[in-house]
């Protein structure tokens, strides 16, 4: 027989053998259904027998072979088996429950649980040897229970929320089984006072039951941790009997508020009301009983959509109302420091220091939110209230700008400085980088407002921040505003300085005919106007604003001064001096109460009184050197290895800003020279 006829002949066997063993199977099926049935009842008497003897730990032992049955059919297609086995588990669970739960209560009793008030001493009775005894015993054989219950409940994560119906269950499954046990007169308390008809169940005071819970927590925090978490650890069980406590306390209140938030949506002031003291509960649970992060408190209700979208309602309503009356009162564009000076360094208006409070107070409401996307909207509510109050700044401004020296005008640009200082300082702050990270997180699509690909790549880099739309549009208006602010000063400036700029600077007499030098007459209006303006914008401007200011001020005066004044005229030496004491006698130091160096603001003035006043031989040679070397660079003939450059010899001179050609230029205005 060849090997392919032997392989044919052997395949056949295999097909006949393994529709023999299918039949087989086939028979073996009810022997072994009637096989599981007949166990199953044969642990049901077992249980039954132990709980006759009041053997109630042998009938928990026999009740874990029922669940360890039931965990095994877990994936059988016999349903009805599976349904007849589950049915007898919980009857026999609920049957020991019951069984423990009422000796239980009756040592709980003897202890004089519950703790109601924060002042109930602990009874005395638990020192007895024999309730300490009973107690031990009830709670390690409730654990035992409660470790058999059927896998559908048993697998549960004790960090899902439970989700009640009505009428709902006294506790979650979640919550350990004497915990629950222990809860039960506080469950009936509870639902005595704050559901039905009851004065104390009232949509306009949920702080009366959301305190309450905080209550009980305080109270039976001792007991819990002096007498039943002792019992846990010699129980083996890694359960904080305070944390599980809260845990039950927490359910309650979660159904409760649950049920009252959808009645209040349309109610503002409730909904309001309501929100601030979940916030305030879920801030004390956190806070004062150290409740865990990673399990669920109330701010999960918050999120849901039609009450979060509520909230960011309210929240945005109530906000432009106050900006309305912050904007209306009489004092909104003072400082409430203003008298306290080492206090009014921005020098915030009242209106503006108010609306970023309010921004403040929204963000510690939404801070402690566990949902991301959630707090992102909250963002986006604040940018656009931020947007919208910069929009009125604008509307103020445009009112005040014929005057931009006056109190509101200033005011209205501290205002936007103010803001501008706040949004850079949050953008720093970690909360907002989370906020940062979690938005490239998010991406493009889920992130309100949508974002482009760039923006999402130099959020994700670090490069920018949340603000930097905001910032750049304040940031537009305070330089529009300050570019009005030196324009009105320089209109005013220049108008004082006409007689100046027409003074006779060719016929003013050589220092040496003059006993002492003083100002000229016809700068005296200018140089009044630049020093009371600069002490007016000094006291109402913000010192970083005021610095901007003056700055401004000094260089367009500096431009001003040498187009006007000395490019405009001709000097003799005596109008030079002048010049040179008009300037670093008395303009110069007007600015030097704000820096140190003031001349240094005046670059192109200080540079050309230098030059003018030049002795007139250093003048001749600085002419001739400066004429010579324009003539060889136009030769292209100079040799730069033998002759300094000409900056070089204005350097010296000190002279940096000030170009040769612009020298030259200088001492062509010189009236003195030799041989004229």
């Amino acid at each position: 027989m060849s090997p392919l006829q032997h392989l044919q002949e052997a395949s056949q066997w295999m097909e006949d053998l393994s529709r023999v063993f299918s039949q087989v199977d086939l028979i073996e099926r009810p022997m072994k259904y009637l096989q599981c049935l007949q166990h199953i009842e044969e642990l049901s008497a077992a249980v039954q027998q132990r709980l006759m003897v009041n053997s109630v730990c042998e009938a928990i032992k026999v009740v874990d072979q029922l669940a360890a049955l039931d965990s095994g059919l877990n994936h059988s297609s016999c349903s009805h088996l599976q349904k007849f086995l589950r049915e007898t588990l919980c009857f026999w669970h609920n049957i020991i429950k019951e069984r423990l739960s009422s000796e239980f209560g009756k040592v709980l009793t003897q202890l004089h649980w519950p703790i109601i008030s924060p002042n109930q001493p602990l009874s005395p009775v638990a020192n007895c040897p024999d309730s300490s005894s009973q107690l031990e015993a009830l709670v390690a054989q409730l654990l035992a229970l409660q470790a058999s219950y059927p896998s559908t409940e048993k697998h549960r994560t004790s960090h899902q929320p439970v989700q009640v119906s009505s009428p709902p269950p006294p506790l979650a499954v979640s919550v350990c089984l004497p915990v629950q046990i222990m809860l039960l007169p506080i469950c009936k308390r509870f639902r005595y006072h704050f559901y039905g008809n009851r004065q104390t169940n009232s949509l306009n005071k949920p702080e009366w039951y959301l305190t309450q819970a905080l209550i009980w927590m305080g109270s039976s925090a001792a007991f819990m941790e002096e007498k039943i978490q002792p019992v846990f650890d010699r129980a083996g069980a890694a359960i904080s009997a305070r944390v599980e406590l809260c845990r039950g306390l927490v359910s309650l209140v979660q159904e409760k508020v649950a049920a009252d938030a959808p009645r209040i949506l349309y109610d503002d002031a409730l909904f309001c009301h309501l929100v601030e003291e979940v916030l305030q509960f879920e801030k004390e649970l956190r806070g004062s009983h150290s409740y865990p992060p990673a399990l669920p408190g109330l701010l999960h209700i918050l999120l849901e959509d039609a009450i979060l979208q509520k909230w960011l309602a309210v929240e945005k309503k109530m906000a432009v109302e106050k900006m309305d009356a912050m904007l209306s009162t009489d004092g909104a564009w003072s400082s409430q420091y203003k008298d306290i000076s080492d206090m009014d360094e921005l020098k915030a208006p009242d209106c503006a220091e108010t609306f970023m409070t309010l921004l403040q107070v929204i963000t510690e409401r939404y801070r402690a939110l566990p949902s991301p996307s959630a707090q992102l909207k909250f963002l986006e509510l604040q940018k656009e209230l931020v947007d919208d109050f910069r929009i009125r700044l604008t509307q103020v401004m445009k009112e005040e700008s014929r005057c931009p020296l006056g109190v509101r005008y200033c005011a209205i640009l501290n205002a936007v400085n103010y803001i501008s200082t706040i949004l850079r300082d949050w953008a720093d702050d970690v909360f907002f980088l989370q906020l940062q990270q979690a938005a490239v997180s998010l991406g493009e699509d889920e992130v309100p407002g949508g974002r482009s690909m760039m923006e999402v790549g130099r959020l994700a880099s670090l490069e920018g921040s949340l603000f930097d739309g905001l910032l750049a549009l304040l940031d537009r208006l305070k330089g529009d505003m300050l570019g009005r602010l030196l324009d009105f000063l320089m209109r005013e400036i220049s108008e004082k300085a006409k007689p100046y700029c027409q003074e006779r600077w060719l016929s003013l007499p050589c220092q040496q005919d003059q006993s002492i030098m003083s100002l000229s007459g016809s700068a005296c209006p200018m140089m009044l106007c630049v020093r009371d303006r600069l002490l007016n914008l000094h006291q109402v401007l913000s010192l970083p604003l005021f610095q901007l200011v003056w700055q401004g001020l000094a260089e367009r005066l500096d431009h001003f001064l040498y187009q006007d004044v000395v490019l405009s005229n001709h000097f003799s030496e005596g109008g030079a001096a002048q010049l040179h004491f008009d300037m670093n006698r008395n303009l110069f130091p007007l600015f030097g109460h704000y820096c140190k160096r003031p001349e240094n603001f005046f670059k192109h003035m200080k540079e050309a009184v230098i030059v003018l006043c030049l002795n007139v031989g250093s003048a001749a040679l600085l002419r001739a050197v400066l004429k010579e070397s324009q003539q060889e660079t136009r030769d292209n003939e100079r040799d730069r290895a033998a002759d300094p450059p000409p900056e070089s010899v204005l350097n010296e001179m000190g002279v940096y800003c000030l170009a040769p050609s612009d020298v030259l230029i200088l001492l062509n205005l010189r009236a003195s020279w030799p041989g004229q």
